[in-house]
């Protein structure tokens, strides 16, 4: 009996999600489950969903509930003990159910386990997701110095029952995943696999090509969670504080982060002219940051994290944690 089921949530996932289901049927692994959530669509995903006649895959049709109330059905949900994530318009790599297989063998006590992202459009790739990969010791200390791990949720495995213990998703802020990471961090081990098995496809209509502003403030929202649990301290509510984490934002970076993703997705259409015009203007917006992405694609970067300074909050204490 297969140990591990594929999570896939799908919302108005057409034209993608043909190539998606695909992928994850032709897996060179075939002994695993596909628990497909429909939240509510309105194109023609549930007809497409309908025409799947493989028995491994059963299929949830939902009114339309968001991703954080789809995401924590399907962990409830789930008759395995193990959820890999995936999104309805990536693609996966034939290795991604062996790989994980492997590594569920060798660390059957983990909490999470998380692999490599390329970008993805036109079966070609762009780029790869910045990822923090380092061991599950070094993780918790990141997280425990206040720093959020930057982990592709389409590229993870979660152990269900610990997911669960840790609380299981919360917020629909666009950060759903990054608040799981901490919280899978203190308390398990969380294990990288350094492969690349998963897909991420950049388009204009996605959630984060939509937010990246918005999702900004909701993550340092949810790094001063995991710093009013470290220091002790009681946080204020959503609406009290967001306006006040204005000021930690970094103006240059978020438009770097702007740039350099619209750069992606022309890449991926190949409009390399508009393509490099966006990465001119992402050099121009911040030379210290497009310098870091650089280093990181050629493997010179230390540990890559997420969020701002710890200090930073610190240093507006009185004002965060009145």
């Amino acid at each position: 009996m297969s140990n591990l089921t594929i999570g896939l949530p799908v919302y108005n996932a057409m034209p993608y999600l043909p190539e998606t289901i695909e992928s994850l049927l032709s897996q060179d692994d075939s002994d695993y489950k596909i628990l497909v959530i429909n939240d509510g669509s309105t194109d023609d995903s549930a007809d497409y969903l309908s025409t799947i006649k493989d028995p491994r895959v059963r299929v949830v049709h939902q009114d339309n509930k968001g991703l954080t109330f789809t995401l924590n059905r399907m962990l409830h949900e789930c008759e395995t003990p193990w959820l890999l994530r995936h999104d309805a318009d990536d693609i996966a790599y034939p290795n991604r159910i062996s790989l994980n297989k492997e590594c569920i063998d060798k660390y059957p006590d983990a909490g999470m386990f998380y692999t490599l992202a390329r970008y993805y459009s036109n079966h070609k790739s762009f780029g790869t997701f910045r990822t923090t990969a380092a061991s599950p010791k070094v993780l918790r200390n990141l997280t425990r110095s206040g720093y959020l791990l930057a982990v592709c949720h389409p590229a993870v495995t979660l152990n269900v029952q610990k997911a669960l213990s840790a609380g299981g998703y919360r917020f629909n802020l666009h950060i759903e995943d990054v608040d799981l990471w901490w919280r899978m961090a203190l308390e398990y081990d969380l294990v990288h696999i350094a492969e690349y098995t998963v897909g991420v496809r950049h388009n204009i209509s996605s959630t984060s090509s939509k937010n990246i502003q918005h999702q900004s403030i909701n993550a340092l929202y949810v790094q001063y969670l995991l710093l009013s649990q470290l220091w002790g301290l009681n946080p204020l509510q959503y609406e009290q504080i967001t306006p006040k984490l204005a000021a930690l934002q970094n103006k240059k970076e978020l438009r770097f982060r702007e740039h350099i993703r619209q750069a992606n997705m022309l890449a991926g259409d190949k409009a390399f002219i508009k393509a490099a015009f966006h990465i001119g203007q992402s050099v121009i917006a911040s030379p210290q940051h497009f310098t870091k992405r650089v280093a990181y694609e050629l493997g010179s970067q230390k540990i890559a994290v997420n969020g701002v300074d710890p200090k930073l909050f610190a240093a507006l204490s009185d004002t965060l944690w009145p």
